[in-house]
C-alpha cells in the first residue's frame, strides 16, 4: 500500500525535475528566459531615447563588481552603434551615496563623465584612494586637470539635489535591489548577479561579464523587434 501511494510521487517529481532541467537546457546568456537570464519588470518605464533602445546602468562607484564590469560593458556599449542610447545612474542605498552620485552628475553636466568613469574606478579600486566624501572628491577631482572651481559649483548646486532624487525615484521603479545592474528599454533587467544565478554555481567575474552582455545583446534584439511588429 505503501508503496502504492509512492509510485505517483516519484513519478510527478522526476516530472518536475526533468521539466527544470529541459527547461535549464533551453534557457542560456544567448538564448535568455525571463525569470532565468533576465527579469520583466511588471510596469514598463518610459524612456525618452526615441527610434534608439535605451540601456541604463545602475551602478556604484565604490561597488567593486561594477570596477570589473566597467571595461566589459564600455566595449560593448561601443559596438552597439545607433542602435541604443546608453545611459547611467549612480545608486543610493544609503545616505552616504549621494556624494558619489554628485561626483558623477557634475562630471556629467561638465561633458566629463566617461573620460573619468574609469579613472574613477581605478582611484578607488587599484590606487585604494577613499574618494566618497565631499572633500575627498572635490581633492581628487581639482588633481584631475578639471576645473576645480566649476567643479565645485556644479557639484553643490541645486540641480544636483533634483538628479539624486530622481536616481533614487528611478532606482525604485526599477526595483534595483544589487549593482551593476542593466535596464533594457524600461522593462528588461539583467545584471552578472541574475546571470551567475541562472547560470548555477560560481563564475569567474570575466564569465559573468561575458555572458551578461550575450543576455544584454539578446534583449535589445528583442526589444528592436518588439517596436518593429507595432509598426
Amino acid at each position: 500500500m505503501r508503496l502504492t501511494r509512492f509510485i505517483p510521487r516519484l513519478l510527478a517529481t522526476l516530472g518536475l525535475g526533468l521539466s527544470f532541467t529541459m527547461a535549464s537546457a533551453i534557457a542560456s546568456p544567448a538564448a535568455p528566459q525571463s525569470g532565468a537570464e533576465y527579469r520583466t519588470l511588471e510596469r514598463a518605464q518610459p524612456t525618452d531615447s526615441g527610434n534608439k533602445i535605451e540601456v541604463t546602468e545602475f551602478f556604484w562607484y565604490s561597488c567593486p563588481h561594477c570596477f570589473v564590469f566597467e571595461p566589459t560593458l564600455a566595449e560593448w556599449v561601443k559596438k552597439q552603434g545607433d542602435k541604443i542610447e546608453f545611459k547611467r545612474v549612480p545608486i543610493n542605498f544609503r545616505e552616504s551615496f549621494i556624494p558619489q552620485q554628485k561626483l558623477y552628475y557634475a562630471l556629467e553636466a561638465m561633458g566629463k563623465s566617461e573620460d573619468m568613469q574609469r579613472k574613477i574606478f581605478n582611484a578607488i579600486h587599484v590606487e585604494r584612494q577613499a574618494i566618497d566624501t565631499d572633500a575627498s572628491i572635490l581633492d581628487f577631482v581639482g588633481k584631475q586637470g578639471i576645473d576645480k572651481q566649476k567643479f565645485t559649483a556644479t557639484y553643490n548646486s541645486f540641480g544636483m539635489q533634483s538628479k539624486v532624487k530622481r536616481a533614487l525615484v528611478l532606482q525604485e521603479a526599477y526595483k534595483i535591489d544589487g549593482v551593476p545592474t542593466i535596464a533594457i528599454d524600461g522593462k528588461y533587467i539583467t545584471s552578472p548577479s541574475i546571470v551567475g544565478t541562472a547560470m548555477g554555481g560560481r563564475q569567474p567575474e570575466p564569465v559573468l561579464a561575458a555572458s551578461t552582455v550575450q543576455v544584454m545583446d539578446a534583449l535589445v534584439a528583442k526589444a528592436l523587434a518588439e517596436r518593429a511588429a507595432k509598426k
